[in-house]
């Protein structure tokens, strides 16, 4: 028995030190914190944070953490894709103090090469180059130092005809004509426009947040048939300019005469013509025939503004793009994006473009309101993508930070470059 009650006692004084000892570790605990970053998804969740605190720059951000008067001040030190926290104690709230963008992030490479893509899409180009549908022969210069950013910018003002046809071109100024085509141009219907948006069709802009930020802008450019209903928090619903392309026009099942969201903003239509080919060959043998189309929608909506992008300025962009490009790039019209791009720069004052350079939430998935899945769509098969993200990131104003938790990159317009 006496053994019994001695045993007790020894368990009774036992369990009376580890209360203690848990007591004194829960309020070691309470002065400060560590926290271990080993999974590559938690030390990017962490780094995105710090990025945006860094976008703020000399704004302090301030979060209250639990009960007490202690505060906490995070550095952070980004080497080799890890992540070190170090706390100091005063105070109530959470200071952060914002640091540069690491050296590790990878952005898009202005001095990317066909070399790095892969092998389906390489032979895809090569492809193209031998096929050479649009009979291009380059006859201009060829790239020797890469030319700085003023020097593209003054190329691409001086050398692009941003003109839409109009009632008075021919072969277009027909009676059978007059009643289709605009008669005003498109700069006067527009007006002058400050800071505008390129919204790309790119699967990344899913689950980006950009909506209310798009909207923001004084004018917003859209793609084919990217709808906004439905995908609002990500792209907005803002719409100034759809660019079409002839394709989508034709097509029965893309229901362009009757679908609602094709009744916003301005329409422009464009369609590939022969390498630098007149407005008059073009005419007789477009691409696609969308004549019929473009004039049965005008019957439909006679008060829409739709106007259709003259032909040449495609090859006018192609010839910059491979004069400003070391290899030879596919001699295909350059895509509805990079048109699209350029169209912008010659309207507004100031142009964000999203995910045309991919962000951290870069897929294969080609559109974000589909579920189809190529990597030709961020690198390029039939267009000269590659080429084209090239020439944009070497004119970014913005930062990579924008680049990879945006995916959005700032250009200058027109307007605004003295050459």
């Amino acid at each position: 028995m006496v053994h019994i009650h001695l045993l007790r006692k020894c368990v009774y004084i036992l369990l009376a030190f580890i209360l203690v000892l848990t007591i004194c570790l829960w309020k070691e605990t309470r002065k400060g914190f560590y926290i271990s970053l080993k999974t590559e998804s938690e030390t990017d969740h962490l780094q995105m944070k710090l990025w945006r605190w860094a976008i703020l720059k000399d704004r302090t951000v301030q979060n209250e953490i639990a009960s007490g008067t202690d505060k906490v001040l995070l550095s952070a030190k980004a080497s080799q894709g890890k992540v070190n926290l170090f706390t100091t104690l005063s105070g109530n709230n959470l200071l952060v103090k914002p640091k540069k963008l690491p050296n590790s992030i990878k952005v898009w490479n202005k001095d990317s090469s066909s070399k790095s893509l892969h092998p389906r899409l390489q032979k895809a180009k090569e492809n193209y180059v031998q096929m050479n549908k649009y009979h291009v022969k380059y006859t201009g210069l060829k790239y020797a130092t890469k030319p700085s950013p003023k020097k593209v910018l003054c190329q691409l003002r001086k050398q692009l005809n941003f003109g839409m046809i109009m009632a008075e071109d021919g072969p277009f100024n027909t009676s059978e004509w007059r009643m289709y085509l605009p008669r005003r141009n498109i700069s006067m219907e527009l007006g002058q426009l400050g800071q505008c948006a390129v919204v790309t069709s790119a699967g990344s802009m899913k689950s980006s947040h950009l909506g209310a930020e798009i909207d923001g802008h004084d004018g917003v450019l859209r793609f084919n048939g990217a709808p906004t209903s439905g995908f609002e928090d990500d792209v907005g619903k803002k719409t100034t300019i759809r660019l079409v392309n002839s394709q989508l026009i034709t097509i029965e099942e893309q229901k362009f005469i009757t679908d609602a969201q094709y009744n916003n903003g301005i329409l422009i239509v464009w369609d590939p013509s022969p390498y630098h080919a007149d407005i008059y060959k073009w005419y007789y043998k477009p691409d696609y025939y969308f004549f019929e189309s473009y004039k049965r929608y005008r019957r439909k909506h006679p008060e829409q503004p739709f106007y259709i992008l003259n032909p040449n300025m495609q090859w006018q962009l192609w010839d910059i793009l491979q004069e400003n490009s070391p290899e030879d790039i596919q001699p295909n019209p350059p895509s509805s994006g990079m048109l699209g791009i350029v169209l912008m720069m010659n309207l507004c004052d100031k142009v964000d473009v999203y995910e045309f350079l991919p962000s951290k939430r870069q897929t294969d998935i080609c559109h974000y309101y589909q579920k189809f899945f190529d990597q030709a769509c961020t690198m390029g098969a039939y267009h000269p993508l590659l080429f084209e993200k090239n020439m944009v990131k070497h004119l970014n104003q913005g930062t990579d930070e924008d680049i990879y938790i945006y995916g959005k990159v700032t250009l200058t317009g027109f307007r605004n470059v003295k050459c």
